[in-house]
């Protein structure tokens, strides 16, 4: 008992040092890659609720928080982004995506963010902000 109170402070005590663990789910790939995503970031939160989660999305990555979006069972995305926001995670659209796609913005999920370049939004917070990369 005293090795598992030992090794439990030690981890807190790491976990300290290193702070929080930030991550970037970055989606391109449209409706497919969103659903893996949010089964991934579902995982990812129970494992470590307390890691900070941002999910960028441009291209066809966008198309799940768009207005009446469903997976390829039909089912609206809008549980599941108003699940996750709820829980911390943020959503950032790619305005660039929504002007050459003829996108207007209010066709976008309230619990999303736009920003101006989804990429540049990736780079930014890999480089600057020290978010783990991860593609679903």
């Amino acid at each position: 008992m005293k090795r598992l109170a030992f090794l439990s402070a030690g981890l807190l005590a790491v976990s300290l040092a290193w702070g929080q663990v930030k991550v970037v789910y970055h989606l391109s790939e449209g409706v497919p890659q969103a659903s893996r995503a949010i089964g991934n970031i579902r995982n990812h939160l129970a494992a470590d609720p307390t890691t900070k989660i941002v999910v960028v999305s441009h291209g066809a990555g966008i198309d799940f928080l768009l207005d009446g979006a469903t997976d390829a069972k039909g089912q609206s995305f809008v549980g599941g982004i108003g699940e996750l926001a709820g829980r911390g995670v943020e959503f950032r659209v790619c305005n660039n995506t929504l002007v050459s796609r003829n996108i207007s913005k209010d066709k976008v999920a309230m619990e999303a963010k736009i920003v101006p370049s989804g990429v540049a939004e990736v780079a930014r917070l890999q480089a600057k902000e020290g978010f783990v990369y991860l593609r679903p």
